[in-house]
């Protein structure tokens, strides 16, 4: 299956150059993959690691510290792990936190007491237009209520925030409207509501299926790759609101081939994996509507209070993105898939906050796979294909049906320019640019 893929803001492959992404850095394959080779005498130094391992070594120490563990983020400048800890009387968790790699900073404020002030916002101000996530680098929880939250709401939520305790967490708060972006990765339609495709991947039995948001699924249950053309896929398991935003959707011919891509417009990029999300890490956004965007993690496990309902367990960051591109794949420049697009506010315009399902919950969820069996192949190398086809060639264009966005009852208000792309990996990888 191959479409020809013209996105509103157009993703071009640069090859062999190093080639400026908007305000962030360039998407070169291995641009961090190597560490700064220090040996395990020098541990007291904390080491340059690129963001996936940094990620890989936060869950390791959270599990070493326990209770003295307080959370943990990737500092992009200097390419290192910094942990938070409270030490109380045992100085030793500094010491083991230094030993693995890490770069320790001492916090007053513990992962159980944070947790428990997430709690109580949870049991009295679950407000439809606010969310809040536990920040790393500030030690508190960040409270962000949008432009509806007003009057006795706005008192309700700063009351509760005080009650938490001075330093505990702090209010933010956004021009925009909290909402799904339901309207179009690549477009899929269903009905008069059109979203993007996150990621192939392969379900439990084998068969070739594909990821996109839960609240996609309210637009109907057969999708297709084009505006008003016959289904392609139907919906398998859906989850929204609740603890997640997610939707397995079965490709309706068994023999579809799925590679593990993401589509950029002239080109793709191999998804080699799943991963975990590292507050402070440099993402990549692709959706139908606003194409390619690019930010980073501001914190995990948030809950958003939807006006459909509250979703927990998401990924906070500051990428934007606007109707039409929900379910769309949030993805590292090595080749990992991090999110899928569930929503939040602003534009790509003037900015806003906006909220990802985390891949691998969703994939433990519906017992789907996603790249290359026994991790074979970098996501990112030039014109290689990661393993498997196990998932990934972007399905379907189109344009904007002008229809109710599924599950948010918002009309899609962009629905400019074809959605989607080749289903084939073509050329080097080297470098991406994004023009808006």
């Amino acid at each position: 299956m191959s479409h020809k893929r013209i996105p509103k803001r157009k993703a071009a492959i640069a090859v062999g150059g190093v080639v400026a992404l908007g305000a962030a850095a360039i998407l070169l394959p291995n641009a961090n993959a190597s560490q700064d080779g220090a040996s395990d005498d020098a541990a007291a130094a904390p080491r340059t690691l690129k963001a996936g391992d940094a990620s890989d070594l936060a869950t390791q120490l959270a599990g070493l510290l326990g209770d003295a563990f307080a959370g943990s983020y990737y500092d992009g400048d200097s390419k290192q792990l910094v942990v938070n800890v409270v030490p109380g009387d045992n100085n030793n968790v500094v010491v083991q936190a230094e030993k693995a790699g890490a770069a320790v900073r001492e916090v007053d404020n513990s992962m159980t007491e944070l947790d428990a002030g997430a709690r109580t916002l949870k049991a009295e101000a679950t407000i439809p237009g606010t969310s809040w996530a536990v920040d790393p680098r500030t030690n508190k929880i960040l409270v962000t209520a949008d432009r509806t939250v007003t009057g006795e709401k706005w008192d309700q939520l700063e009351s509760t925030v005080r009650s938490l305790g001075s330093g505990m967490a702090t209010i933010k708060k956004s021009a925009g409207t909290f909402k799904t972006f339901v309207s179009g990765g690549d477009a899929i339609f269903a009905g008069g509501a059109r979203c993007s495709l996150g990621f192939n991947v392969t379900a439990g039995d084998g068969a070739p299926a594909f990821l996109t948001a839960g609240h996609c699924a309210a637009g109907g249950d057969q999708w297709s790759d084009q505006q008003g053309g016959q289904p392609i896929a139907t919906v398998d398991q859906a989850l929204f609101p609740g603890a997640g935003d997610f939707a397995l959707v079965r490709y309706d011919d068994p023999a579809t081939q799925a590679p593990s891509e993401v589509d950029l417009g002239d080109q793709t990029l191999a998804i080699s994996q799943a991963a975990e999300a590292t507050v402070g890490q440099e993402v990549f956004r692709m959706g139908s509507t606003t194409g390619l965007a690019d930010g980073q993690v501001l914190g995990l496990n948030a809950t958003v209070n939807y006006p459909e309902g509250t979703v927990t367990g998401l990924i906070q960051t500051d990428v934007c993105a606007e109707p039409g591109d929900s379910g769309g794949s949030m993805f590292t420049r090595d080749g990992l898939a991090i999110g899928l697009t569930s929503g939040g506010s602003g534009d790509c315009t003037s900015g806003g906050e906006t909220f990802f399902q985390p891949v691998t919950t969703a994939l433990a969820a519906v017992g789907a796979t996603l790249g290359a069996e026994g991790g074979a192949g970098d996501g990112a190398d030039g014109g290689e294909e990661a393993g498997d086809q196990a998932g990934g060639d972007q399905a379907g264009a189109g344009e904007e049906a002008g229809g109710q966005e599924a599950g948010g009852g918002q009309n899609a208000v962009d629905g400019a320019g074809d959605g989607a792309g080749a289903g084939q990996h073509t050329g080097d990888d080297s470098g991406l640019t994004q023009t808006r």
